[in-house]
């Protein structure tokens, strides 16, 4: 059983400020990326336009390669922190290496709740009114569409209470699988674990050391609120210069090169402190405040 190391409250704002400090320190290379990234699933969802089985296909083949891409963001974190230079191949580092098995694993708690959840909405609301739901809210979109108002009749005919304790269920399983694999991809790569056991360590330690999680995710929060504000103005202004399609390209673009390399070096910070031997996160440069 792996060594659990128990880190204060305030070690969730260093995760953070330690991913601000590594995407800080290369911005061009990890946000290359996450660039990257974000081009796959636009390709994925761009297909759905052209032919509704390829896109499904392209989707269902890219959430596969998910913990894969998030480990080759997380290998390419360790290189800037150990002062080497990311590089694209990074992003498929993984997909070549012995732990393909292990990564795949991590998407069983993402599968166990899709089902979950699935199965209870079924039952707590039933094929009619999912019927139902279905046809009032292809009603809201064609009135949205239109520019017409919407009927508050059609939202109180709809199950509201229940479809909102679903809601409320549907958080709480998400919350839970966070716990299994926040720490699950780094400590399979880097502790050398298998997926399971990875997935338990990272519950455990998540467990353990709730406080640190609670104010990374409120500052986390916050951070992707700012990044949000920031990417949206830019994306106006493509809007406006370069037409609707080219401010939504570039707004995606942006989330995707900023987003996932700080989250994976928030992951990556996380994981050393709690389970990687108790190393405490030294990023470079001023800590004070957060930078852009």
């Amino acid at each position: 059983m792996s060594m659990i190391n128990k880190v204060p409250a305030s070690a969730g704002a260093e995760w953070l400020l330690g991913a601000f400090a590594l995407l800080r320190k290369a911005p061009l290379a990890l946000g290359v990326l996450g660039v990257l990234w974000g081009l796959l699933s636009m390709l994925a969802v761009q297909a759905m336009a052209v032919d509704v089985t390829l896109g499904i296909v392209l989707q269902l083949g890219l959430a596969l390669l998910g913990p894969f891409l998030f480990a080759g963001l997380l290998w390419a974190v360790r290189e800037v922190e150990q002062d080497r230079p990311a590089l694209p191949a990074h992003l498929f580092h993984a997909v070549r290496k012995e732990h393909a098995i292990d990564l795949l694993l991590t998407l069983l708690p993402q599968i166990v709740v899709a089902l979950v959840m699935g199965f209870l909405l079924f039952v707590m609301i039933g094929p009619a009114e999912l019927q139902k739901l279905a046809e009032v809210v292809a009603r809201l979109q064609q009135v949205a569409q239109a520019g017409g108002q919407p009927d508050p009749e059609l939202v109180r005919s709809l199950p509201v209470g229940r479809l909102f304790l679903w809601m409320l269920l549907l958080f709480a399983a998400v919350i839970a699988m966070s716990l299994f694999t926040f720490v699950a991809v780094p400590e399979i790569l880097f502790g050398g674990r298998s997926g399971l056991q990875a997935m338990s360590n990272s519950f455990r330690a998540c467990l353990h050391n709730a406080p640190a999680l609670i104010v990374f995710l409120v500052l986390l929060l916050i951070s992707l609120l700012v990044i949000s504000i920031g990417v949206q103005l830019i994306a106006m202004v493509v809007h406006l210069a370069a037409g609707a399609a080219a401010g939504m390209f570039v707004s995606n673009v942006l989330l995707m090169g900023v987003v996932m390399p700080m989250m994976a070096g928030a992951v990556f910070h996380a994981w050393r402190q709690m389970l990687g031997g108790g190393a405490t996160a030294a990023p470079t440069g001023e800590q004070g405040h957060f930078e852009a």
